[in-house]
């Protein structure tokens, strides 16, 4: 049976809203909500165009819209079916991780380096400690259904905790701090974006030159000291950022 049966999926004629962003819009809040889960294949647009009262131009318009935004995907000999929804992440002291779990993501990590290295003046700088000592450099990669969304490097002062690749392939990087006793506290956190290198576009399944989310973090104790420095790469079709502003008094 057709899934969008079981939606209260209308339209207002006589809003200046475009027909076909009013159906996307409801369509793609069902997918953000779980309603639509990732598998689901949407029934024939001819049906819903007729059981809407709409043209099928109108409907084709709101699916591809959401094809855009990797939102569903048409597979020939199959139909038009739910991918995944974008994670929007809010901006607080959260892991990735934990942030996939709660929106339902299934996270999946790769580990792809976990040693022991030289810090550059960079990292030496975020960490707060002299340059050339050894600090842990991690590499995962990030997964919902199977699919890369993010590509998260990560250095760590040298035996601040035991990383394990077994552990850190099944959970997150804040879940074993925390379970090491360490008290994460703040964090100083930018965002910006770029075009994928060749490198990066290779990892996360996209086009070199792509557009990329970046993300770095410092990240500390309730002592006051850098325990972590991140730099993070994200596939924006995935992944947003979500700000709350307030109007200052």
């Amino acid at each position: 049976m057709d899934p969008t049966v079981q939606l209260e999926l209308g339209v207002d004629r006589g809003s200046p809203v475009p027909l076909y962003f009013q159906l996307s819009q409801q369509l793609e809040s069902a997918i953000e909500r779980g309603v639509l889960t990732p598998g689901t294949l949407l029934g024939n647009e001819i049906e819903l165009a007729a059981r809407l009262g709409l043209s099928r131009p109108t409907v084709r318009q709101a699916i591809q819209s959401l094809v855009d935004k990797g939102l569903l995907v048409r597979r020939r000999g199959v139909g038009t079916q739910v991918v995944h929804s974008q994670v929007k992440r809010p901006l607080e002291l959260s892991s990735l991780y934990d942030d996939l779990e709660a929106a339902g993501q299934r996270p999946a990590t790769r580990v792809l380096v976990n040693t022991v290295v030289t810090a550059s003046a960079d990292v030496a700088a975020a960490l707060a400690v002299a340059e050339d000592s050894e600090v842990h450099r991690l590499e995962r990669l990030r997964l919902t259904h199977g699919e890369p969304m993010a590509y998260l490097c990560n250095y760590l002062p040298s035996g601040l905790l035991d990383l394990d690749t077994g552990q850190l392939e099944a959970t997150g990087l804040y879940r074993l701090m925390r379970a090491a006793g360490i008290t994460l506290h703040s964090a100083r956190q930018t965002i910006g974006a770029r075009a994928a290198t060749a490198a990066e576009a290779e990892r996360l399944g996209e086009r070199t030159g792509a557009p990329l989310l970046t993300m770095q973090r410092v990240t500390f104790d309730d002592t006051g000291r850098a325990v972590e420095f991140g730099t993070h790469t994200y596939r924006p079709d995935r992944y947003s950022f979500e700000f709350q502003l307030l109007v200052r008094s």
